[in-house]
């Protein structure tokens, strides 16, 4: 691995601000990542449940995070493709863990899967699956 958890930490705080604290990553083990999305009223919809976008973010950022934490602080790693099944609706007031493993890691392209849960919930809420472009070496 070329970055740890703490090294994760410090990117999202020094290249994704506005954005670093809404996650917290759990784990980090070669070509896999726990990263959760930590409750905030600001990610709920009508209704009282976490909004798609707000899963999509979470999905996003740990199949980004797990792509980093092999190749290293790569920040124009971009999405090319995302896949998103709302299976179940999450549980109110909880924070969302995603696990996610990469399936391809390439020199340009990388494939990752993921799974959501509602903390405290055994079956998925969401299932994703996300193509990264990462650039090339100079």
């Amino acid at each position: 691995m070329k970055m740890d958890a703490d090294a994760l930490r410090a990117f999202l705080k020094s290249e994704f601000r506005q954005v670093a604290d809404m996650f917290a990553i759990d784990a980090v083990q070669p070509g896999d990542i726990t990263v959760r999305l930590l409750h905030h009223e600001r990610h709920l919809r009508p209704g009282g449940t976490v909004s798609g976008p707000a899963m999509f973010a979470l999905a996003d950022v740990a199949v980004y995070l797990a792509i980093l934490s092999q190749v290293g602080p790569k920040a124009l790693s971009v999405t090319t493709n995302c896949a998103i099944d709302f299976m179940r609706k999450p549980a109110a007031g909880v924070d969302l863990v995603c696990t996610a493993r990469l399936l391809k890691l390439g020199r340009v392209l990388a494939v990752g899967d993921c799974l959501i849960y509602s903390q405290g919930l055994a079956q998925p809420v969401a299932r994703a699956s996300l193509t990264y472009s990462i650039p090339p070496e100079k």
